[in-house]
């Protein structure tokens, strides 16, 4: 889709006030060379890696010993090393500042709001370090939460990265296995629960399943039972090992938090892939690598500085929970929520930004699209006027979503639509400040990341899809994969379709910009004719008919060859007939390719998905063509597969 005028065009003002401009200048003061413009900036951070990072450094502030070399084996993907000298805490880090301001802020639906300050904070963080350590708990330890996303959940980990533990978190609505499958391979000696959470303005009291995990969790040695709806005491008394968290912490009362500063490359997170082809991979991601890369995206791409207000809509199961948190690093106030954004109704997120002065405000494509479809329109009802940015991420956001945005939440917001991973714990591409947002587009490449686009034979191209690729080192790659000696694992997941070059598995495209789209996984891309096409192409068409309320596609190997089939979710009221399936082929014909259109249009009740809400492409084809779906835990609606299977439409 080619616009002729940006949608937002950021002030003079704003573009000499962006964090991004002070560190472009001290970038040019450093090198002697003219770094004004983002490209030539990009292009200096991507060539001269170790002096980029280094600044970052020192730009941010980041407490440690930096140590003497900054980069060695830097052309080894996997194999380079940043800072190998270095000394840092990442919970130090994040807890550098003091003071009776906010910290947190956090919002339980309708049912709960709290407030930490930064001295608040520092002192359940003390109180919970010095309970982890009359428990045992010792470097390279995990501590696992199946925890809503609040504020002891955030103190957990700050405690945990301070001894130099490993966290790692799901969400409490994952399922028994859901969260053995994760926790049972890393084998954590703490275990962090609440007594139940919130959703949809109804109570869940997950008492059973925090039983049943733990009786199969013999590693675990205390079980922490986190008050959220007032039981926790009662539940913690029917679990095995347990005890609330608040007799747990009454033995200890706050004091300075010790910092144990470590290698750079020390584990402080594990990860999980949220795949369906088998049992979760546990990434290991870095503290000091984790810490750099959000410290340069939330300062420089997203402008955050001290005092800001920043909000994600994330569950603790989602990498954008661990994005979320080195907000505090920054300064930031952390604004968190835990429930439904459409509980009572889908106004309870901007009551929150008006209420709170949020300036950041972090959602995904799916909540905007869903809100565009709703009806409602944020800017007529709200103030928003603190907000300066929009970030979507989750999966590709359409050009209606941009669009709406614009008309239907805030005219002028930095909209930064962002897209990385679960395996590098951030971005590749992102916004942009200083830049112009152009429609369906992301502005640009990470700075640091120096990524691309290849074809198949692994040449770069322009203005045709292909694999999104970096073909140099950078600081979040994960230290490994758990239980993967010898790294074959790690090695196989990223770096075989090209030698020493990270192929992510995401099909993109450089627009005429110089900004990024993303077409979705070129694992789930499809292929009638041998002719690649991004499934997110399909999706923005259909989705702007107001009679579907969602879709995912899929390849059917069918005679021969693989054909195209569309799955429509109706709207309310709505119903597929055959005049709509002609509307439906018409509109992707015209918006797409001939090729892009469906053989097959089939309507179902519901469309899985995974606990981060997103579609699960790969699941679905595995059920259409017999194929058993192995990790059916990583999903948020499981029972949502049987519509899927042997469906009478399908055969011929």
């Amino acid at each position: 889709m080619v616009e002729d005028a940006p949608l937002w065009t950021p002030t003079p003002d704003r573009i000499a006030g962006a964090p991004l401009t002070a560190f472009a200048a001290a970038a040019s003061a450093r090198t002697g060379r003219s770094l004004a413009s983002y490209d030539a900036l990009h292009r200096w951070s991507v060539e001269e890696r170790a002096d980029f990072w280094n600044l970052v450094w020192d730009f941010c502030g980041v407490v440690g010993e930096k140590g003497a070399r900054l980069l060695v084996d830097a052309d080894s993907m996997p194999g380079a090393a940043f800072f190998p000298d270095a000394r840092l805490n990442f919970a130090e880090n994040l807890l550098s500042r003091r003071g009776p301001s906010d910290a947190i802020v956090f919002k339980g639906e309708d049912k709960v709001l709290r407030r930490l300050s930064w001295d608040e904070l520092h002192a359940l963080v003390s109180r919970m370090q010095q309970l982890f350590i009359s428990a045992g708990v010792k470097q390279g330890d995990r501590v696992a939460g199946m925890m809503p996303n609040m504020p002891e959940a955030v103190a957990a980990m700050l405690a945990a990265a301070s001894l130099g533990a490993v966290w790692s978190s799901c969400s409490p609505d994952f399922g028994v296995e859901g969260v053995l499958d994760r926790f049972g391979q890393i084998e954590p000696v703490v275990f962090v629960a609440p007594d139940g959470y919130w959703y949809n303005g109804k109570q869940n009291d997950v008492s059973s399943k925090v039983q049943a995990v733990v009786d199969r969790l013999p590693s675990v040695r205390q079980v922490l039972i986190v008050d959220y709806l007032g039981t926790a005491r009662q539940v913690a008394t029917a679990i095995s090992r347990a005890v609330s968290l608040a007799d747990a912490l009454a033995a200890f009362e706050a004091r300075e938090v010790s910092f144990e500063r470590l290698p750079f490359s020390h584990p402080l997170y594990i990860l999980y892939s949220s795949g369906t082809t088998g049992i979760p991979k546990c990434i290991v991601h870095s503290a000091g690598g984790t810490l750099l890369q959000h410290l340069k995206e939330q300062r420089l791409h997203g402008g955050v500085t001290e005092g800001d207000r920043l909000f994600y809509f994330t569950t603790c199961g989602w990498m954008m929970w661990n994005w979320l948190v080195s907000g505090l690093a920054s300064g930031a106030t952390l604004l968190l929520f835990d429930g439904s954004p459409f509980h009572p109704d889908g106004n309870v997120l901007f009551d929150y930004a008006d209420a709170e002065r949020m300036t950041y405000f972090g959602t995904s494509a799916k909540f905007i699209d869903t809100l565009r479809k709703s009806g409602l329109r944020p800017i007529d009802s709200h103030d928003l006027s603190t907000v300066r940015t929009v970030s979507s991420t989750g999966s590709p956001l359409s050009p209606e979503g941009f669009a709406f945005v614009y008309d239907g939440i805030k005219k002028d917001v930095h909209l930064a639509s962002i897209s990385g991973g679960t395996d590098i714990v951030s971005c590749f591409v992102l916004g942009v400040p200083t830049e112009p947002v152009w429609s369906g587009e992301i502005q640009g490449p990470g700075l640091g990341m120096a990524m691309d686009v290849w074809n198949d034979d692994g040449v770069p191209v322009r203005l045709e899809k292909g694999e999104l690729v970096c073909t140099k080192p950078f600081p979040s790659m994960p230290v490994g994969f758990w239980n993967d000696p010898g790294g074959a694992k790690y090695h196989a997941a990223y770096f075989e379709r090209f030698d020493n070059v990270w192929c992510h598995g995401d099909f993109a495209e450089w627009t005429r910009h110089g900004g990024l789209i993303i077409h979705g996984r070129s694992d789930a891309t499809l292929n009638p004719g041998g002719v690649r096409i991004g499934t997110a192409e399909i999706y923005n068409q259909v989705e702007q008919m107001p009679e579907i309320a969602e879709a995912l596609c899929i390849g059917q190997d069918f005679d021969g060859d693989v054909r195209v089939v569309l799955f429509v979710r109706m709207a309310a009221g709505a119903a597929l007939d055959g005049e709509l399936e002609t509307r439906i082929r018409t509109k992707i014909r015209a918006g797409c390719s001939p090729r892009h259109v469906p053989a097959r249009i089939v309507a179902v009740a519901d469309i899985p998905r995974t606990k981060s809400g997103k579609i699960t492409e790969l699941a679905v084809r595995d059920v259409v063509h017999g194929r058993e779906v192995k990790n059916k835990e990583a999903l948020a609606n499981p029972q949502a597969l049987d519509l899927f299977r042997d469906l009478e439409e399908l055969r011929t």
